[in-house]
């Protein structure tokens, strides 16, 4: 064990409260839950990557991973307000059911 991961990693593996065997299965888990891809990117495009990744004290592929989760975050956001525009252009809003709720807006006076 401590030729593969070092004596540092060794020693802090025997400090952990919980065994060692959990902590190979988490470890295990999480990297065999990756897969590597192939990426194509402009070098302007990698060199903004990767002075992101060394601002933010993350790896290349932290951070292109956090990216891409904010990415998909925001086109399902998207779907949903184009889901809402749609079913508001289906069926409009009447006058009368603004009407209601604007009273609960108003400020209270001071």
């Amino acid at each position: 064990m401590r030729g593969a991961l070092g004596p540092a990693w060794a020693d802090a593996i025997r400090r952990m409260t919980m065994p060692v065997a959990t902590v190979w299965s988490i470890l295990w888990i999480r990297v065999n839950s990756m897969e590597t891809i192939q990426v194509v990117l402009d070098r302007k495009l990698l060199d903004a990557a990767d002075r992101a990744a060394r601002r933010t004290k993350q790896n290349r592929s932290a951070l292109i991973r956090e990216a891409l989760r904010e990415h998909l975050r925001a086109l399902e956001m998207r779907e949903l307000e184009r889901r809402d525009r749609d079913g508001y252009a289906k069926q409009p809003q009447s006058a009368g059911e603004a009407a209601l709720w604007e009273a609960e807006a108003v400020w209270p006076a001071e």
